[in-house]
């Protein structure tokens, strides 16, 4: 009981009434309605929520039917680091899992860098990034992977980056790809610009100034967006991308937390966040994408993105390629995918039974049904299917 408690965070003092129930009741009650009154406590743990937001909540985990999990050898601990992006997702499975294995992990989350930099140097047997491995990374892998293996891209979460604004008297905004692109790039000033009043011809936008924000510190939410702009909009986005903002003008924030707080505090700001920033004075801009209407961020438009992309890694490795420029009914293009990074084969005996299970959960229909939950977007049936196999294959 005890333990449960810690993997909260704290203490049985932080639940003071779930307390005061168990000590009224230790004389009167049997051994099992002790047991479930631990797993009351357990479910009135709420995730630590990167976003901000009400979602990511203990109501997941309190849904999940431990008994689906298998743990086959399943023991001992964990460690693990990497993306940020998903680990909101992260602690909900290990919320889960551990409960039904008594396995301890500890996901550190310290960014997509530190997670395959620590993988490749064996410090840890998976790690989490938002990015695919790059070639010089999967080379580097094989001293770790050994027998002949290497470090492989399974798909396992995804995410809509929303673009959330805040300009009074205008309740839904719509932009496209080239819109969005001058926005960020300083040369579209002011919100009742002919180009974006062209695509809200029923808004009536103030003659007010843009305060665009993004991003001060590297970052894979700054790798993804502008991946969508090179993509959908190559004439008038010519940045490189990656990690570190590029283009000219604007104001910038740490963390998308700083981001997020500037747009909600600034009448007439925009700027580019994860889904559970949205809401409480920051509204979210639907995109233009070519379709029938436009597409506003939510977990089912970003599984139907992801659906219109191509698995481009060759052997085992099912790294994706977007399709930026989708124009499918109801697919919102501007969306990110994490990836767990493990040896196809090579990996070490001791923790390989208990990574191979933890990884089945996570791509199990239980463990992928509580990502909408927690505004993350579930992988698509055929890319999670292909997941699946090759995890059992891992060796």
């Amino acid at each position: 009981m005890t333990s449960h408690a810690a993997d909260c965070g704290g203490s049985w003092k932080e639940l003071p009434k779930v307390k005061l129930q168990r000590q009224n009741r230790l004389r009167a009650l049997s051994l099992g309605a002790i047991a479930v009154s631990g797993a009351l406590a357990l479910t009135a743990c709420g995730s630590d929520d990167n976003g901000g937001g009400s979602k990511a909540s203990g109501g997941p985990s309190s849904s999940t039917n431990a008994s689906a999990i298998k743990c086959d050898s399943a023991k001992g601990q964990l460690l693990s680091d990497g993306s940020s992006a998903q680990k909101n997702a992260v602690q909900a499975w290990v919320k889960n899992f551990s409960q039904a294995c008594g396995v301890q992990i500890n996901y550190k989350a310290g960014g997509s860098g530190a997670g395959v930099t620590a993988f490749t140097q064996g410090q840890i047997p998976w790690a989490g990034s938002d990015s695919a491995l790059k070639p010089e990374e999967v080379t580097a892998s094989k001293k770790i992977c050994t027998g002949g293996g290497q470090g492989i891209d399974l798909p396992m979460v995804g995410g809509p980056i929303a673009i959330g604004y805040n300009v009074n008297g205008v309740d839904n905004l719509v932009l496209d790809a080239p819109t969005l692109a001058k926005i960020f790039d300083g040369k579209i000033n002011n919100w009742n610009d002919p180009a974006i009043a062209k695509l809200n011809p029923k808004a009536k936008l103030p003659d007010l100034k843009i305060q665009a924000f993004h991003r001060s510190d590297d970052s894979g939410t700054t790798d993804n967006f502008t991946k969508y702009l090179k993509a959908a909009t190559p004439d008038n986005w010519k940045y490189s991308g990656g990690k570190t903002w590029q283009a000219g003008g604007g104001q910038s924030a740490a963390q998308s937390s700083g981001v997020a707080q500037q747009v909600k505090q600034t009448n007439g700001a925009i700027g580019y966040f994860e889904l559970s920033y949205v809401g409480d004075g920051i509204k979210a801009v639907s995109i233009n994408t070519g379709a029938a209407q436009p597409v506003a961020p939510s977990t089912d438009s970003a599984t139907k993105a992801i659906a219109d992309a191509k698995v481009v890694g060759t052997g085992k490795d099912l790294s994706l390629q977007l399709n930026y420029n989708t124009k499918a009914d109801g697919a919102y293009p501007i969306t990110l995918v994490t990836y767990e990074i493990v040896c196809d084969k090579g990996n070490k005996a001791d923790t390989l039974p208990t990574v191979k299970s933890f990884l089945n959960y996570m791509a199990s229909e239980d463990g992928q049904k509580i990502l909408s939950g927690i505004s993350y977007a579930p992988m698509p049936d055929e890319i999670i299917s292909k997941v699946r196999t090759t995890i059992a294959g891992l060796s």
